[in-house]
Formats: structure tokens, sequence, C-alpha cells
């Protein structure tokens, strides 16, 4: 009796799935999105970092709302509506950076220039894929598949929809094609992303020019004390000027667009050709 034919090696879910083929995957996830890129003409993009916890205004006034409802709310879940309210203005502010960045990407020649791109998901992420998609313009966002699900949010580009299961192919395409960084209010993964990058560029493993704007200089003056590593010598004064803290959004997109204009739009860049 003649045996059935056994699976090709690349229709083995079983294989493929295995650690044998783990390299395998790593070539999709860097393969299959270059392949989608170059299909969608994106050579560049503006990546957005910043908190998934934040939520839009509508929503914190729905949570100040239900509150009213309870006769004696804790202390504790009254702080929590103020504070999601006070919060919620970063998220308005990337929704109206993002569109006011991709309604002037539109007007370059290609209009396909300088695409948001976010992680996919909520928070921040959500604002600028929303801002991009109020503007017109097409947007991107690189999911992870994470114990807890994140949902991609429902503003992205169908298209350039992406899920990651490698959180360094992940990164490695946050930095491949970016031409620039905004860095809005964030937890580790935000504090996480913007040093790594920051250190890419200080060790010039990154070489091409990519403005930093780290948003709202009342927050992160808070949070970050670059001065005080200044003064201990832990980083240089040149480490300064890796980055640019913004005090509003017409401020940021002004330092963008002079910034994008400068090393981008003088000449032609090729896609794909950057060493990064």
């Amino acid at each position: 009796m003649a045996l059935n034919k056994a699976p090709k090696a690349y229709s083995n879910e079983k294989f493929l799935n295995s650690p044998a083929a783990r390299t395998l995957r790593i070539l999709a996830e860097y393969q299959e999105p270059q392949a989608r890129f170059k299909e969608q003409k994106i050579r560049d993009t503006v990546v957005f970092y910043g908190s998934a916890r934040i939520i839009s205004k509508k929503e914190a006034n729905k949570k100040i709302s239900a509150l009213k409802k309870f006769k004696n709310p804790s202390k504790q879940r009254i702080e929590e509506a103020n504070t999601a309210l006070e919060m919620s203005r970063y998220y308005e502010e990337t929704v109206e950076l993002s569109r006011l960045l991709t309604e002037w990407s539109l007007k370059q020649d290609p209009g396909y220039r300088f695409v948001v791109c976010s992680g996919g998901g909520p928070g921040i992420m959500e604002a600028s894929n929303l801002g991009a998609k109020k503007a017109g313009g097409k947007s991107i966002g690189f999911n992870i598949s994470l114990p807890h699900e994140q949902a991609p949010n429902q503003f992205i580009t169908p298209s350039l929809n992406f899920e990651f299961h490698y959180f360094f192919m992940r990164k490695f395409w946050f930095a491949y094609l970016a031409k620039a960084l905004v860095i809005m209010p964030g937890g580790y993964g935000t504090l996480d992303e913007l040093f790594e990058l920051l250190t890419l560029v200080q060790t010039q493993k990154i070489r091409k020019k990519m403005p930093v704007v780290i948003h709202d200089k009342n927050f992160w003056d808070r949070v970050l004390n670059f001065e005080e590593l200044l003064k201990k010598r832990l980083i240089s004064k040149k480490d300064l000027k890796l980055f640019y803290i913004s005090e509003s959004v017409e401020d940021a997109f002004q330092y963008l667009k002079t910034e994008l204009r400068k090393y981008y739009l003088q000449k032609p860049v090729s896609l794909f050709n950057q060493r990064s």
C-alpha cells in the first residue's frame, strides 16, 4: 500500500511552530512586512510612542459621570478618574499632532512620506492612528502578541496592520523606517523604547538623522532629569542634543517639519537603501 505524500516543509505546521523553525519565523517577521511596505510604497515613518493606559477626554468624562451615580465613591476611585481626565489631554494632543503631520506629509511629493506608525494598540497608539485617519492618510500599527491580548485599534489602515511575536523584530521595524520619533507620556514600555533608540543614535548604530521629540516639558521634567545625568558626567553635553523637548503641539509640529525638510526633503531617498 502506497504512503500518502508527506507535507512539504513550508506547509508542515508542526515543524513551522517548533523550536527548529525559529529562524524561519524570525525571517518571516522581516520579509513579510518588507513585502507589504514595498507594495504600499511606504518608505519612511514618524513613530509615536506612549502609554496604552491614557484614554480620550470623552472616555475620561464618562468615568467621571459614572462615579457621580455612586453616593460615596472611594477616594481612590475619585483620584483615578481625575487622573484619567488630567492625562487625557495627551490623547487629544497626540490626535492633533498626528493629524497635522499627516496633512503636511500628504502635501509632499510623493504624498506617502512620513507615515504615522504606532504600536497598534489602545491609548496613545490609538490616538496617533486616529489623527492620521482624520487627516485622510494611511497609518501603521505594529501589534505584539501578549499574554493579556492587545487588540489592534480600529484606526489603523487595514493593509498596514501587523502582528508580531518577537519584540526585537517589532523594534527593528520601528527603528528601520523611522525618520522621526514622538515620545508622549508613558511607562516602562515607553521609557524602554525611548532609551533604546537614543542609545542606538548615540552609538551611531543608527546613522541616519532621526529627530526625537519628547512631548510636554512640564511632564517630563518631573520624570526625567537629564541635567543630573550630565552633572554626574554619565552623559556628555552633545547627548542632550539627541532630542528636543516640546512645550506644545504646535512647537512639536514646527520642529518636526523643520527637521524633516532639512534632512529628507532636500534630496531623493530610495526605498530600503538606508543604513541603520
